[in-house]
């Protein structure tokens, strides 16, 4: 079976998604309007990049529109030339349009989050761009319970809910990459104001006063990067908070395993990739109660709920998982637990690829 992923190839999501398929012996072809930022693909046989431009998404919009619709120009031609049997779009506005634009059946879109949470509510036009996408699908995925709900209020078709598990063997603990001295919080997410890394800087300023011992590492990059380094400048905290920047995919098992304590306290999340490879890695969470997030922790079961999200219930949090030892225990074997049973990443594989198969069926 041959596949069309049109999707971002320097996401990890995108990666994930391509290296997964191909293991299981489809070929895999990538369309992308981003440029790779590290040649993961390099060394896969089964996995063809059909389009990436020269040079990586920039920060001017204007830019971006018009290699958007450069895009538009050239996607029948390259799917004429890939030949696939499925065209499967990850992210139901820019990509989704595009797969529906180009007339190619079977057509899956799989909606990513604020694609179906926050675009369409931006104006009449969005609203309509992403409904046409929904529509012209054969078939739509999400990740979550949550995503099927908002795509409901878009379109009344079936959804198909395949999470975005992990591969237990790569996600695993590893004690080597534990600090012996220092208690380590951390967040695996970009740098954008979504993602609330100012409250969690703030938090941990008010926790490291009073531990000493205690350092944050955030692993990631985005449009807030300078911002959040001036704020850790600010708070005199420069010398307990690390910025790791993007890390190649092969790479975030070693980081979350060097975290005690991962948080993640989004304004809003569709599902939590990096909550379920932390308690995979046998790290308690700390979560916002919003979205996706709370479909995965159970509070004070395998993870600590932040009810309303700022600097002071953050750190409140935070200095329950540093000091409760019976607690903190008790989270990170039922979040393993949670995730072993529910979110094995092959045979989320199997049931994509299942839903790949019905339509060719048809």
């Amino acid at each position: 079976m041959r596949v069309l992923l049109l999707a971002d190839i320097a996401s990890g999501h995108t990666e994930k998604w391509a290296r997964g398929l191909a293991q299981m012996g489809l070929e895999v072809g990538i369309f992308s309007f981003n440029k790779a930022t590290f040649e993961w693909y390099k060394e896969i046989d089964n996995i063809k990049i059909v389009y990436q431009p020269n040079d990586a998404q920039v920060k001017h919009k204007y830019s971006n529109k018009l290699r958007y619709l450069n895009c538009f120009k050239i996607i029948k031609k390259k799917i004429k030339e890939f030949k696939p049997d499925i065209v499967h779009a990850h992210y139901a506005s820019s990509y989704g349009y595009l797969g529906a634009y180009s007339k190619f059946h079977p057509f899956v879109v799989s909606a990513w989050g604020t694609d179906v949470m926050k675009f369409p509510y931006e104006g009449k036009i969005k609203n309509k761009l992403i409904k046409f996408s929904l529509n012209k699908a054969d078939a739509i995925c999400a990740t979550s319970n949550t995503l099927d709900f908002y795509i409901k209020k878009l379109v009344n078709k079936p959804v198909h809910v395949i999470p975005f598990g992990i591969d237990m063997n790569l996600f695993s603990a590893n004690m080597e990459f534990k600090s012996k001295n220092k208690f380590v919080f951390g967040a695996v997410k970009s740098l954008e104001k979504i993602y609330n890394i100012d409250v969690l800087i703030k938090a941990f300023a008010k926790l490291h006063a009073k531990h000493l011992q205690t350092e944050l590492l955030l692993v990631g990059d985005g449009t807030e990067s300078s911002n959040l380094k001036t704020l850790v400048k600010q708070l005199n905290i420069e010398s307990a908070v690390t910025f790791a920047g993007r890390v190649p995919s092969a790479k975030t098992p070693e980081c979350f395993n060097k975290l005690n304590c991962l948080v993640n306290v989004s304004q809003y999340e569709s599902f939590g990739v990096s909550v379920i490879e932390a308690m995979a890695c046998k790290v308690p969470v700390i979560v916002s109660a919003t979205g996706g997030l709370m479909e995965i922790v159970t509070n004070e079961e395998n993870g600590l709920y932040v009810n309303e999200v700022n600097e002071n219930t953050t750190a409140a949090a935070m200095e329950r998982i540093l000091t409760d030892k019976v607690l903190t225990e008790k989270l990170i074997l039922n979040g393993y637990k949670q995730v072993n049973e529910n979110y094995n990443w092959q045979n989320n594989l199997k049931a994509q690829i299942e839903v790949y198969n019905k339509l060719l069926m048809k």
